[in-house]
């Protein structure tokens, strides 16, 4: 018999923070791949995916939003992200490993990520605090351009790895933003929101997520919600 609980995870704000390594990495991109020294410092990055991300930043440069570029972007934002991370910026959030180790050892609840970012980027990100491996699957900014189409991508993939169809009402998308909750409730499953990145949780609480923490370093009131002890 294979888990019953799904926990899906966010990863900027939500399992670490980067200290903007992603933004520097994005502007070091732009930079070298189009030969544009702009400040993106204005552009709406948080909960968003990646490719929505470059898109904006198209949009405010003039430059073509093609495939063509869209690639070329990413592949010089992958490129930089190492380095911008190695400043030793990043952070994990509180409860973090101690939660991704638990949940490791359950033989109930299975984990993945539903995140903004591309894959290579997340796995750099993760990679960089040993984090990688706890995420056998996920759904990525390769997967849509939409955070709100990325639900049925990860619920797939779960699917297929632990070969359980995983219950709505076990099924949580974790994460920081609003986006997160919106993005939740689209693919039917249950939001848990922590203000640990731009959002307070009073701003999280006004989307009406199934509950709200102030950050997940009380692992027992993390499991006393998730799996009810």
């Amino acid at each position: 018999m294979g888990p019953k609980i799904l926990l899906l995870w966010d990863i900027d704000g939500t399992l670490l923070t980067a200290g903007g390594a992603g933004l520097r990495a994005l502007a070091s991109a732009l930079q070298h791949v189009f030969d544009i020294d702009g400040s993106i410092d204005d552009i709406d990055f948080a909960g968003r995916t990646d490719r929505s991300i470059m898109r904006q930043i198209f949009r405010k440069f003039g430059l073509p939003a093609t495939e063509e570029n869209f690639s070329r972007f990413a592949e010089g934002y992958v490129a930089a992200l190492p380095l911008e991370l190695a400043n030793g910026a990043v952070r994990l959030l509180p409860g973090i490993p101690t939660l991704l180790d638990a949940a490791a050892a359950r033989g109930d609840t299975a984990v993945g990520l539903l995140t903004g970012n591309l894959r290579r980027g997340a796995e750099v990100k993760l990679g960089s605090r040993n984090l990688w491996q706890y995420f056998p699957f996920g759904a990525f900014a390769d997967d849509a351009e939409d955070r709100n189409e990325l639900g049925p991508h990860a619920l797939r993939r779960a699917q297929i790895h632990h070969r359980v169809e995983f219950a709505a009402v076990n099924t949580w998308v974790i994460g920081d933003t609003p986006h997160d909750i919106v993005c939740a409730r689209a693919c039917h499953a249950r939001a848990l929101a922590v203000a640990t990145g731009r959002h307070s949780a009073d701003q999280l609480q006004a989307l009406n997520p199934d509950v709200v923490f102030n950050d997940l370093g009380d692992v027992t009131a993390f499991w006393r919600v998730i799996a009810g002890g």
